[in-house]
């Protein structure tokens, strides 16, 4: 069977705090590792979205209604759909490990660095869709 699951791919988490929310494959992990012996992936998403920006608002508004809270996680395979998009991810990449999760502090550097990369990312209009809520 080919694995469609590798990094950069668009997830939406399924179960959990951050049920319905998206998310993109930092690293995946087909067979599992010592400490969790299941196929799963480190993945870094999106809690809160962007809120909607229209022409007649002041930069500063606009500023303040481009923020993105953004989350870090270790996801079960079956608890991801993966979606046909994908994203580059080499900021998020060299920010997030296997070894973040030892640390909180290091694990709040790292959300820091995915949320500075991510909202990078929404200011400059690329990749809309990740950025949207989803609506079900």
């Amino acid at each position: 069977m080919a694995r469609f699951i590798k990094g950069g791919k668009v997830v939406i988490v399924l179960q959990g705090r951050y049920a319905g929310k998206k998310a993109v494959i930092v690293k995946n992990f087909d067979e599992g590792t010592k400490e969790r012996p299941y196929p799963h992936a480190i993945v870094a998403g999106i809690e809160r979205y962007p809120l909607k920006v229209t022409k007649s608002m002041t930069p500063r508004k606009v500023a303040a209604r481009s923020h993105v809270k953004s989350f870090i996680k270790v996801v079960n395979y079956a608890h991801l759909m993966p979606t046909r998009y994908s994203l580059e991810l080499e900021e998020i990449k060299s920010a997030v490990s296997a070894e973040t999760f030892q640390e909180p502090t290091q694990r709040a550097v790292a959300k820091k660095a995915v949320r500075a990369s991510l909202e990078k990312r929404y200011v400059a209009g690329k990749n809309k869709w990740f950025f949207t809520k989803l609506r079900f």
